[in-house]
């Protein structure tokens, strides 16, 4: 058996083309322009080219982006400033802070600063206490993302037995959450599960987001099963030169596509839906603020 290669990139793409269509409709019928503000406080290399890239795509869709950048140095009293300007914008229907910030800034007191309608990153304590209890909510972008790929891969996902290895807040928890509002069932597998390689092989759907290279062999799959991998991990590839890393994911690609149904790669797998799925909480809230119906196909 060799498995389907989901293409995220692919995928991402139509989710981003739908986007669009959705702003060109809210513009021509309801004279509105989703807006999306990206807060990035000092001067990290990385952070720097994926705001570059969220702020053209941002664009290309239709959507006004609102950029600001602030030293390192910035005190904690402007960063809440900007954001409380923000939150009072309403041109301005989705708010991020890019992460990390400098080690004198608190992430859950600027998270916690964002109006939760406006947090499009899902990361709010009442986005999260929201979608656990059901309720409607922003559902943080990589899980939203996986979630569209597993509907696309597999329709329903009721009644199937799904495994998350990992528990963090930005992943594990709500990936586990929005499952179970599929009506999947859902175990969540983390480093003090016994024997976590014979959990997963129960799975017809594991999910994969520990950040450890490689972690997930073709022994913990059961045959047919679909495998989400969030992992990003860069490691040496000697191969490639003196200093060259290479990236891959969390579960080890070559064996495991022996096994599964369905596998998405590392890069370009799970990893461009987490902009496109931005893009599509902008939208939804933009639509929520004014009441408007919520783009179908686009939410949790």
């Amino acid at each position: 058996m060799t498995a389907k290669r989901i293409d995220g990139k692919a995928f991402a793409a139509d989710v981003r083309a739908r986007v669009a269509t959705h702003v060109t409709r809210l513009k021509d019928v309801h004279g509105l322009t989703p807006g999306l503000a990206v807060v990035l406080i000092g001067e990290d290399p990385a952070s720097e080219v994926y705001v570059r890239n969220k702020g053209i795509q941002t664009r290309e869709a239709g959507m006004n982006s609102f950029e600001h950048k602030l030293p390192a140095d910035v005190s904690e009293e402007q960063v809440f400033a900007v954001i409380d300007q923000l939150n009072a914008d309403p041109a301005v229907h989705g708010i991020l802070c890019q992460f990390p910030v400098p080690p004198h800034l608190s992430e859950e007191r600027i998270v916690a600063k964002i109006l939760p309608e406006k947090d499009v990153d899902g990361l709010h304590i009442l986005n999260a206490g929201r979608l656990v209890s059901g309720q409607k909510a922003m559902a943080p972008c990589t899980p939203l993302g996986c979630l569209m790929l597993l509907r696309d891969q597999l329709g329903s996902l009721s009644g199937k037995n799904a495994v998350v290895i990992g528990r963090s807040n930005l992943v594990g928890k709500p990936m586990a959450n929005l499952l179970l509002r599929d009506s999947a069932t859902v175990t969540i597998a983390h480093s003090r599960t016994v024997d976590i390689a014979a959990v997963c092989r129960q799975a017809d759907i594991v999910v994969a987001a520990v950040g450890r290279p490689d972690m997930v062999t073709a022994d913990w799959i059961k045959p047919g099963a679909t495998v989400i991998d969030v992992g990003i991990n860069r490691i040496p590839a000697p191969e490639r030169g003196e200093g060259a890393t290479r990236l891959v994911g969390d579960v080890d690609y070559n064996s495991v596509s022996t096994v599964a149904g369905a596998i998405t790669p590392v890069p370009g797998g799970v990893g461009p839906m987490t902009i496109a799925c931005l893009l599509a909480n902008t939208l939804t809230a933009c639509c929520r603020s004014h009441g408007l119906p919520e783009p179908d196909g686009l939410t949790a």
